[in-house]
């Protein structure tokens, strides 16, 4: 029995299989070409997208010198911002020195003065003397009452504090229009004056005031031990008219005071006890102390 044996050569079996797998990739490269689709993708803007783009650009004239995609309200505020900006930063007089502050002080002081006269004119509904429209009873003097009225307001303006000559020779020019006496008017202005809001009175008139509230200043001659948590000083203020009570509440929030110390309280409250009267300082209260110079004048 003989057997054959075949002997075929690796290198030539290579070379087959490559030019094969050559020929089906060229195959394969040549039917999809043949097969092969161009696709193109189509971008479109939505309906709200073109309305928009219709409105913003109808007319090329108005989209001059507009941003892309800006609307003409919005290009109008820009383009006034900046002339705000520009008018803001630009000096008024064009001058080394500026007249701003002066004539922003100018606005603000003719403001007050439309705000005070408003108030006074509402005023003038329950005293008439308050109305500043009414005449100037000064102009109805005569030349010796008017020269015998500012006499006695110069003299009165060094009694009275917080009270101008111009408001007190007003004052009195009123009652001698109304037929009262000069002296005798200025007793009764000296009286109302003195006894007026936010006027600083004697300590002996205190109960003879008709208010809830004074203001009084003397010197502290005595301090007493607070029996009260709440209180957080009590003692004795004499002046030359008299003397009363104080009592500092610890809520008030005020400085304390100290023995032989001169000071000033204002928007003190009244109270009475047994009789007698005497001035409580609360939230609405203030101290002010007085130098020496000043109480020795």
């Amino acid at each position: 029995m003989s057997i054959n044996y075949t002997t075929v050569d690796e290198a030539s079996v290579d070379e087959q299989t490559g030019e094969y797998q050559t020929t089906v990739d060229e195959w394969a490269s040549e039917t999809a070409d043949e097969w092969a689709v161009e696709e193109e993708v189509e971008l479109r803007a939505s309906v709200k997208q073109d309305a928009q783009a219709k409105v913003d650009y109808a007319d090329d004239r108005e989209i001059e010198g507009r941003l892309f995609g800006q609307t003409l309200a919005a290009q109008e505020r820009l383009e006034a911002r900046e002339w705000e900006v520009e008018r803001t930063h630009e000096r008024r007089d064009r001058g080394r020195y500026s007249m701003r502050e002066e004539q922003t002080r100018i606005m603000v002081g003719a403001g007050s003065e439309n705000r005070r006269r408003g108030f006074e004119r509402r005023a003038a509904s329950v005293d008439p003397r308050c109305d500043p429209d009414a005449p100037d009873p000064r102009a109805q003097l005569n030349r010796e009452e008017l020269a015998m009225v500012n006499e006695q307001a110069k003299r009165l303006e060094a009694k009275l504090e917080g009270w101008s000559r111009a408001a007190i020779s007003r004052r009195l020019a009123e009652r001698v229009v109304d037929g009262c006496g000069v002296l005798g008017a200025v007793v009764g202005v000296f009286e109302e004056l003195e006894q007026a809001a936010g006027t600083v009175i004697p300590i002996a008139a205190v109960e003879e005031v008709d208010r809830g509230e004074v203001c009084i200043e003397g010197t502290i001659t005595q301090l007493w031990e607070p029996n009260s948590s709440k209180i957080q000083q009590v003692g004795l203020i004499e002046d030359e008219s008299g003397k009363t009570k104080f009592t500092i509440w610890a809520a008030s929030n005020v400085k304390m005071v100290r023995e032989g110390e001169t000071v000033r309280f204002r928007s003190v409250a009244k109270n009475w006890y047994q009789g007698r009267v005497s001035v409580a300082l609360t939230g609405w209260s203030c101290v002010e102390r007085i130098r020496q110079d000043e109480a020795s004048e």
